[in-house]
């Protein structure tokens, strides 16, 4: 089989995702069409230089409906005669799609693929598509459908972790985003957006919180409690599903849950052949894949047994993993993967997470792919595994190796 490489990985700063962002201006297809030139122009493409652009983005309606990916080859640089993929997995959305672009590559459909992802979260709303497990009562009440919070209280409260170590988590990413960039760790990924002039509009994540302290997250009131105790009541909904748990304790809220913010990323992968072809050095291969379902309810602890599922697949074991990005969705995410495998958090998350720079929910899966690849390079590290919680309960997984 066809050995699947990474030759590029890049993104977009992240955007704070509200009418007041950097990027509000910005629409989807165009940050989408930015991402797409950068790649072309970095990597010296030119022609049907690559087989398919597979695009992520989870709130396919209004601006990002339609096929995105299409109309994202459509408005950038790209030869036309590329198509373009649009998929939506939720938040792995973006990781599924270097997931498909490289096991395209290893079964011999196509030399190369750009995959990635974006969300404009200052645009077009969080929900507004109208998901039939939130709002269809036959399904949501089949599956005791709760919001994401509840889930990740449920969470904290199933595998007992408290507000004060979900608190110190949300400053630890904080801290590591701070110095990343004050080190310049994301110098090679980042690429400015730019407006219609030209001139760049942002070059750096908006939403980092510098200074952020245990006293300022401690001031903040609980985000999901009064949803779960009052009106709609999701907490009865969460108990019936759970009996065994005596009340939920709610301990998420803005500071320790991820940010709604605007951005993209976009990966080159390719084989060794389509390396040679266009003089590039590959910076990784793509050693393992993985997906996975589970409980819709309590939602987010997917990133557990797919890491188990990869690593059994693949013979690999947790030990042979350096480093790992594992999506800051909620604090309580990452505590219980933490919690699970027994891994020093010092190797996790190295650089900060969604909490301190925001979780542009279908580009991230890319975006924690180049943010793992260019940390095991700095840190002359080889092998790293990232992976996502899923809405509705999944989970998506990638191992990476330098070569």
């Amino acid at each position: 089989m066809t050995e699947a490489y990474i030759y590029d990985a890049i993104r977009s700063p992240r955007g704070k995702g509200r009418p007041d962002g950097a990027l509000h201006e910005v629409t989807a297809v165009n940050l989408s069409a930015q991402m797409l030139n950068a790649v072309q122009a970095r990597n010296g493409l030119t022609g049907h230089a690559v087989e398919d652009v597979i695009w992520g983005n989870v709130t396919q309606v209004g601006e990002q409906g339609g096929c995105l990916a299409r109309s994202a080859v459509l408005a950038s640089d790209l030869d036309q005669s590329i198509p373009g993929l649009a998929i939506n997995r939720f938040c792995a959305s973006g990781i599924e799609a270097v997931n498909l672009a490289a096991n395209q590559v290893k079964g011999g459909a196509g030399q190369a693929y750009i995959a990635g992802g974006v969300e404009m979260m200052s645009r077009v709303a969080m929900g507004s598509d109208g998901a039939a497990i939130a709002v269809d009562p036959t399904l949501a009440m089949r599956s005791y459908f709760v919001p994401q919070g509840i889930s990740a209280d449920i969470i904290a409260t199933e595998y007992g972790f408290t507000r004060e170590q979900a608190d110190a988590l949300a400053v630890e990413s904080q801290r590591r985003a701070v110095q990343a960039w004050r080190e310049g760790r994301f110098a090679r990924s980042i690429v400015p957006v730019r407006d219609r002039n030209g001139l760049t509009i942002l070059d750096h994540d908006e939403y980092i919180r510098p200074g952020t302290d245990l006293a300022a997250l401690g001031a903040l009131k609980p985000a999901f409690k009064e949803m779960g105790e009052v009106m709609p009541g999701f907490d009865k909904v969460a108990l019936m599903k759970y009996p065994h748990l005596e009340r939920i304790e709610h301990i998420h809220h803005a500071g320790n849950s991820s940010g709604i913010v605007d951005g993209a990323a976009a990966i080159l992968i390719g084989s060794r052949d389509f390396g040679v072809a266009h003089g590039l050095t590959p910076r990784a291969r793509i050693r393992a894949t993985a997906k996975i379902g589970t409980d819709p309810t309590i939602m987010l602890t997917g990133p557990v047994p797919v890491t188990e599922k990869i690593l059994h697949d693949s013979g690999m074991a947790i030990t042979d993993i350096d480093l790992f990005e594992v999506n800051e969705a909620f604090a309580s995410v990452v505590l219980r993967f933490q919690q699970a495998f027994d891994i020093d958090p010092a190797r996790v998350n190295v650089n900060g997470g969604s909490i301190a720079m925001g979780h542009p929910l279908g580009a991230t899966g890319a975006i924690i792919i180049g943010t793992l690849l260019d940390e095991l390079e700095r840190s002359g590290k080889s092998t790293g595994l990232a992976t996502l919680c899923i809405a509705s309960g999944m989970g998506v997984a990638t191992i990476i190796e330098r070569v």
